[in-house]
Parts: C-alpha cells; structure tokens; sequence
C-alpha cells in the first residue's frame, strides 16, 4: 500500500477512464454516477501519493447525433458544442469532478489519430470490404444479435436495452476481422481473471465469446457525421471504433510518445454493464492487433434504478443530478450514490433512502460528532486542542479502530473499486467514535476539576479530534468539500499541510494532529434538510 507505491508502479501513471458519453442529450444520474465514481477512484489514489491521469470526455458522432441536431434544426457540430458547454463540463464542475482531460471525438487531435490507428490495422491487413445486412440499434449504435432483441406487443422486433424497434439495414461495410481474436481473447481472460469485474460481467464475457465472434462492420456508408475512413472517402468509421480510440488518443498516442509510454494503457476503465462487450471485447482485440497493451481493468457499474426501470431519458426516469444536490447538497449526493450502492450491482435509487441516509449517517453521525467536538474543546480549553498523558485500554481501541478502518478502505476503493465496502469501514469507525464519546462522558468528567480529571478531560477530547483528522482524509476523496470544512475546524493545515497532501499510509498514525491547533466550531457540516419539494 500506500508509501511504496509509486515506486512499487515504476513511474507509471494511474489511468482511469469514464466512458465517453453520447451528447444527444443532458446528462443524468446515471451518467454521473460512473463519473463520480472514478473521480473518487482516482482522488484515492492521489493521496496515496501516486501519480494519476483521469480521463471523461463526450462521443459526439454517429447516426443518433445526427438524427438529434437535424431533430433541433442545426449542424451536428453546433449540437455538439451547445451540449458539451451548456451540459456536460458544468455538470462535472459542478458535481467536483477532478479530471485531468476532456476529450471530444469532434477534436482534430483525436479524428487524426483515429485515421491514423484504423489505416495501420488496414496495412496490416486486419481489414477488409463486404457487405452487411441485420438489425440496427440508433440508439445504441450497434448491430443486433437475434438475442439481442424482444418483440414488443405487435411483433416487432426491439433493442432489448432501449425497448426501441431496431431498423433493418443493408450496407457495405468495411470490417475487422474480429473473429480471429477470440481464442486470444480466452487466453488473456483466462491469465488474468481480474481484467473484468464484477465476476458475473467476465462470465458473460467469457460465454459470449465461447460461443464465437463474428467480424465487425468498422465503417456507414449512409450518412457522413463521423471521421472519414482515410483510404476510401465514401465511408465513415464505425462510432464504436471511433470511441473506444479516446483512451489512447487522450494520452498520447501518435502525439506524445513519452505521454503515451508513462500513461497507456488504462489501470481501469470504468464503464456501463451494457457497453462491457465494446470494452472487453472488441476494444482489446484492436489494441492486440496493432501491437498495443491492453488496460488493466474493465470494471462494469450495474444500472441505477427508479421504479424498477434502467436510468435513461427514453424510460422517462431521466433525473438531473441538480435536482438532488440542491436539496442535500454535492458531497452528500456524491456519497449516496457510492455508500448505498454495491458497484457492479444495479441499484434502486429513492429520494426517501438518500434522506434517511443523510439524516442518519451524515447530519446524526458523522455531523455531530465533528460538531460536538469542536464545541467541547472551545468550551473546557478556549479552542486549542490539548494533549493526551491519560491514555488507556479505551484509547487504544480507537487506535486499532482506525488502523482497521484506514487498511479495510484503503482495499477496498483504492484495490477492490468496493466504494461502499470501503466507506462503511470509515463509518464504522465514525460510529466507535461516537460509542467511544458516550461511554466516556466527557461532560462529566469535566465536572472533575483536578489534574487528574483534567488530564482524563484532555486525553478524551484530544481522541477524538485526532479520530476526526484522520475521518477527513479518509472521506476526503468522497466529500472533498466537507472534508476541507472539518480540517480548517480542526486547524490541522498549519500543523500537517493541505489536505490534498495527507496520505492513506500515514492516516492511522496516530498523533499526528498537533497540540495546540485551533479547533473552531464552524456551520453544521450537513445542515437540517428543509422539507422536500412537492409536485
């Protein structure tokens, strides 16, 4: 863990993707929900003193763009552009999202290496000319298998995910050949059984591709909203193809080769159950036919549900992030999402759960024991945090309560992508804390005027600040905002430095917050929620 580990990754950069997401429209929770999760992802890492590179972006071509600006009467560029700034990169400002890039599929430095990547797999003739006749999905932007499909009820054939009725198309096409990479595929698979998680994801991986590959149609023909095929100007390439190209043009590739070599591939790309099979699939299959590493990890997030329905527009359960972090606030919305739902898993989501939550583990919990803290230390020590000399069997279990909870987390978000797993372990310590304050009774002790009693005052208090120090970095990477709240309270950046700069190996050694901090009572760190709007 965590003091060795740059050196340990041997100057290589921690790469974390979010898909890039399709602009034909505003984005959702869902949306929000892979992203947030990888800026936490990558937060984490970065205070375990590593070195990260955190990647989002838009995928701004393909039929269903087109279809959508033509729908709105403009250009698909000005569409793009008008989602992209109104939408997208104020949501992630908004929501604390700390990428390092954005990349759009519009951009000259993508389209240009895309030409270049896909002319190379043509050289080494991995492409070739046919024709393509099946069922077409716009909105997800794929052929369709015949399992693939549902009837919907007067027979006609539907994209299972989109519940849309497929079209049936007729082009020729260009193609990859694909279905040679299948048993290389098993193999790799099989040599590293972490490349995809959850397990139930790689099983469905592993089963589809037993079952045989077929090659895949890289280029349209029928409309020209996509990066030119370089060799025949008729075609366009593939959108997928075009996409998945974002992980290695972002960081480098064909333009920066010493980005490239310290960056690529991907540690993890963090993806939608139903875009697994792109990712794990047919994007290593590229990158094994032209030379290229495969990323580390494909980690798939379930569906986030409403009423038992997949989050989307076109289910109607599109619901804007801003509707709820107006209401609980961003930290809060970050947290939920996270704590209340196993990653990998599809997970309900309601606004009764988010509010008990809130109440019960941020405002009860956590909120108050950072509030009564601080209160405690302004009224028995005038604001300077004291020191300990009276420690005992009760302090040193606080002690091995953090180690334990700053060890279980740190494998759990930094190694095992387990959010909730790991931010129950820092609650669990929230709550040792709180049992800790009311078996000891600071209040009455402080009735005990002696040195003794002063003493046993001080060591109580002083334990459960140096407790709170150590929750702030822990969460910091979930609630950074609440987390800076709690350490200016603490007065722990003249002692210890920027948050940002506190490390995961060093958070459970204790003693760390300085005798003598000023320790202020500021505004409740998760204030009383006001009544819930009413429809």
């Amino acid at each position: 863990m965590a003091a060795t580990e740059p050196e340990a990754r041997g100057g290589k950069t921690y790469y974390v993707s979010t898909p890039i997401y399709y602009v034909n429209d505003a984005p959702h929770l869902g949306h929000a929900y892979t992203t947030v999760a990888g800026d936490v992802l990558t937060r984490w890492h970065r205070q375990r003193g590593e070195k990260v590179w955190f990647l989002t972006g838009t995928d701004e071509h393909g039929q269903k763009i087109l279809r959508t600006a033509e729908a709105h009467g403009v250009t698909p560029q000005e569409w793009c552009d008008k989602l992209v700034e109104e939408s997208w990169r104020p949501l992630w400002e908004h929501l604390d999202v700390a990428n390092d890039d954005f990349i759009r599929t519009t951009e000259k430095r993508h389209t240009d290496r895309v030409q270049e990547f896909v002319q190379d797999l043509y050289d080494k003739g991995e492409i070739y000319k046919g024709g393509y006749e099946g069922p077409y999905c716009v909105s997800c932007e794929e052929y369709k298998l015949p399992g693939d499909l549902i009837a919907g009820e007067d027979g006609t054939q539907l994209c299972a995910v989109h519940k849309k009725p497929v079209e049936l198309l007729k082009e020729e096409n260009y193609f990859f050949k694909l279905s040679e990479y299948g048993p290389k595929l098993l193999a790799h698979y099989e040599a590293n059984p972490g490349f995809i998680q959850p397990e139930s994801a790689r099983n469905e991986v592993v089963n589809f591709v037993k079952q045989g590959l077929q090659d895949l149609s890289i280029s349209r023909s029928t409309f020209d909203w996509g990066v030119p095929v370089p060799w025949d100007s008729k075609h366009v390439i593939y959108v997928w193809i075009d996409a998945l190209l974002n992980y290695a043009t972002a960081v480098g590739y064909g333009s920066d080769e010493a980005k490239f070599a310290s960056t690529f591939p991907a540690d993890v790309h963090l993806v939608g159950k139903d875009i697994l099979r792109f990712h794990a699939i047919i994007w290593p299959a590229m990158l094994m036919a032209n030379g290229l590493p495969l990323p580390g990890k494909v980690a798939a997030n379930g569906w986030l549900l409403v009423g038992g329905e997949k989050m989307s527009k076109s289910n109607l359960t599109g619901i804007k992030p801003q509707d709820l972090t107006t209401h609980f606030g961003v930290d809060a919305y970050r947290w939920y999402f996270l704590r209340a739902i196993a990653f990998g898993q599809d997970g309900s989501f309601s606004w009764e759960d988010l509010s008990a939550r809130y109440t019960s583990e941020l405002a009860n919990d956590y909120g108050n024991l950072a509030s009564r803290v601080a209160a405690m230390v302004g009224k028995y020590f005038g604001g300077e945090l004291p020191e300990a000399t009276a420690a005992g069997d009760a302090e040193k279990a606080v002690h091995e309560g953090l180690a334990k909870a700053a060890a279980e987390a740190d494998r759990r978000i930094g190694d095992e992508l387990d959010f909730s797993g790991g931010i129950a372990a820092v609650f669990d310590f929230v709550k040792q804390v709180n049992g800790y304050l009311t078996e000891q009774e600071p209040w009455k002790v402080a009735k005990d005027t002696s040195e003794q009693g002063r003493a046993r005052l001080a060591t109580i208090l002083y334990t459960a600040a140096e407790s709170l120090r150590a929750i702030a970095v822990l969460l910091n990477p979930v609630m950074p905002e609440t987390s800076a709240k709690l350490w200016d309270s603490l007065g722990a950046a003249e002692g210890l430095g920027a948050l940002a700069d506190q490390r995961v190996a060093e958070v459970a050694d204790w003693g760390r917050l300085p005798v003598g901090a000023k320790v202020t009572k500021g505004a409740a760190l998760f204030p009383r929620l006001e009544e819930p709007p009413t429809a």
